[in-house]
């Protein structure tokens, strides 16, 4: 997320990396392509008066803490389940924000869910934009939901498009021809989904007793809607945990 982040905001700011290995740092620069400043932790490093945005595994933030000298200007968090709080206690800024992008981000379409300080927002949203969407939301409590659809999203699509693919293989495809026809589906529902209600995009394509219908049938029977319901509400339960450890 971090690569994505930074290859996003080099053409139009300067940026500055820092980690705990030069040597990966590195290889993150030649992947950006572009000359950027690197610095390893207790390298001089400062957080003093900058927009610093926390990409690190949150397990990582109580080790990673005490190397961040200074005081941010903005602090943006992709931490999943960290709370503003938690983070505030640790790391001085005078500003926090958290965000919650997806793994599209490495093609600047990422679905990024925001929230925190007001007097951050346009510039969170600025920042957030050159990786795909936004959506800022009132509360933490909102952006641990938003985590569990967009930001665990992409898992729940990619064994919807591998059982539709493996679907397919078993009804006699080629398993090169049944991936290409769900890659092509996925590419073509977004523009629907964007324009239309997920609900008229269904009526639209089932007519009576058609094959829509008889495949309908057959998820719902397998309690397909509620898997994903109860799976949203896992996912958030989940970030609720982390966010108290």
């Amino acid at each position: 997320m971090a690569f994505a982040i930074a290859k996003g905001l080099v053409d139009t700011v300067r940026v500055e990396i820092v980690g705990r290995d030069i040597n990966k740092l590195n290889i993150f620069q030649e992947r950006i392509g572009k000359t950027i400043s690197l610095f390893e932790y207790g390298d001089g490093f400062s957080i003093e008066n900058k927009h610093i945005i926390l990409a690190v595994k949150p397990n990582n933030i109580d080790s990673i803490s005490p190397l961040l000298k200074g005081k941010a200007t903005n602090l943006f968090s992709v931490l999943a389940g960290t709370k503003i709080d938690s983070i505030r206690a640790k790391i001085q800024s005078d500003s926090y924000i958290r965000a919650m992008p997806n793994l599209s981000a490495l093609f600047q379409q990422s679905m990024t869910s925001i929230s925190g300080d007001l007097d951050s927002k346009e510039l969170a949203i600025k920042i957030f934009s050159t990786i795909g969407s936004t959506l800022w939301l009132e509360s933490e409590d909102e952006i641990d939901i938003a985590t569990a659809i967009a930001g665990s999203g992409p898992a729940y699509l990619s064994l919807v498009a591998e059982a539709m693919a493996d679907g397919g293989v078993k009804a006699g495809l080629k398993r090169i021809d049944s991936e290409k026809l769900v890659l092509g589906l996925f590419s073509g529902f977004s523009p629907l989904l964007e324009h239309h209600k997920s609900s008229d995009i269904k009526d639209s394509v089932m007519s009576p007793k058609g094959t829509t219908a008889y495949g309908y049938a057959t998820l719902e029977s397998g309690g397909v809607r509620n898997s994903f319901i109860q799976a949203i509400e896992s996912a958030y339960q989940r970030a609720i945990e982390l966010g108290k450890k």
